[in-house]
């Protein structure tokens, strides 16, 4: 059971209270629980009469989009979009909600505009090792599904809402299942007895999960039907020890005109195969390749991410990133690099 600690929760609504600009904001890439937890907790305090802002350090994919109800839609700063416009408004911020990251760096860009801001902080985690030096409140679960899950018992503890789902708004509530629906795989990892209750008591408040999935599962464009094909087909490789990773260069991520959140969940497809137990995407950027790691239980996803791929995260889900020339000399080395560190990995 989630149990939020009464002396946090009443820091936490003392510091809303005595604030009214107020700002969420979350990790670089994000996803559905980065943009649920974040949308869920400025429609709360949107509810409240706070002006309220949500700021992501870079795109938010089109599969996300129905998650924001229209104003928080407008209030919405994406930094690589208006740096000048997310610098101001974190400036001018009384307080600031951390949602879904553990340090200031997931932030990217965000990072120093964080480090210099002197409002309180409150983070809302689920990721090892949180800096909590950096934050005034920690609230830091990592046996919880989401960022979501933990906002939302957060939420719970509030005397606006009085343990009750039902007076959340209904804004918060959408977000808060589609974030954790994310994050679980729809409950097919990452699911604890605390996220079957939360979705009950949401389900009870009115919440109507079948449109929430299927905004999550069924409205991707062909594309990425497409290149799911072409992953499975030509571009999976399946190691002697178990290993399948796919490679997503440029040029496939032009062919298939790759947008953000085109590749959601497409790592975790290999792992259905039997025999293999570890799952590794790569998606090349700018100087650098985005590095999504899952694993099946009894093989530490984590572990890898962080000593081979400048990342962390979670013991079955991780991620990170493989720089070119500083770890590999290019692009057409990441498979060598990759089939050397998993044997050295799994031959300990």
């Amino acid at each position: 059971m989630i149990k939020i600690d009464a002396n946090t929760s009443g820091v936490i609504h003392d510091l809303v209270s005595r604030s009214s600009k107020i700002t969420t904001v979350s990790h670089t890439h994000p996803d559905g629980d980065a943009v649920g937890s974040s949308v869920a907790m400025a429609c709360w305090l949107k509810s409240l009469g706070k002006d309220v802002a949500c700021i992501f350090p870079d795109s938010i994919g089109s599969n996300l989009e129905f998650i924001f109800p229209s104003d928080i839609r407008k209030s919405t700063i994406v930094c690589t979009e208006d740096p000048k416009g997310a610098e101001a408004r974190i400036g001018e911020s009384d307080l600031i909600f951390c949602l879904d990251f553990n340090a200031f760096n997931r932030t990217e860009g965000l990072a120093g505009m964080l480090a210099s801001s002197k409002a309180p902080k409150i983070l809302i985690d689920h990721h090892l090792s949180p800096d909590a030096a950096s934050f005034d409140v920690c609230v830091s679960e990592t046996a919880v599904s989401s960022a979501s899950e933990l906002a939302y018992y957060v939420l719970m503890t509030m005397p606006e809402t009085g343990g009750k789902a039902s007076r959340l708004p209904a804004g918060s509530a959408k977000a808060l299942m589609a974030g954790m629906t994310t994050d679980t795989n729809n409950f097919a990892n990452s699911t604890y007895p605390s996220t079957l209750r939360m979705a009950s008591e949401l389900l009870d408040a009115g919440v109507d999960r079948d449109s929430i999935v299927a905004e999550i599962n069924w409205c991707y464009g062909e594309n990425r039907l497409r290149l799911i094909g072409t992953a499975m087909k030509d571009l999976m490789t399946i190691t002697p020890d178990g290993v399948s990773y796919i490679i997503l260069d440029k040029a496939t991520l032009d062919r298939y005109d790759v947008r953000e959140g085109d590749t959601e969940g497409l790592v975790n497809m290999p792992l259905a195969i039997r025999g293999v137990r570890m799952s590794i995407m790569l998606k090349q950027d700018e100087g650098y390749f985005r590095v999504s790691v899952r694993s099946k239980k009894g093989t530490s996803a984590n572990t890898l991410a962080k000593e081979s791929f400048n990342g962390g995260g979670h013991e079955l889900a991780a991620g990170g990133k493989l720089f070119f020339p500083k770890d590999i000399a290019s692009p057409e080395d990441a498979a060598a690099y990759i089939e050397k560190v998993t044997k050295d990995f799994f031959a300990r």
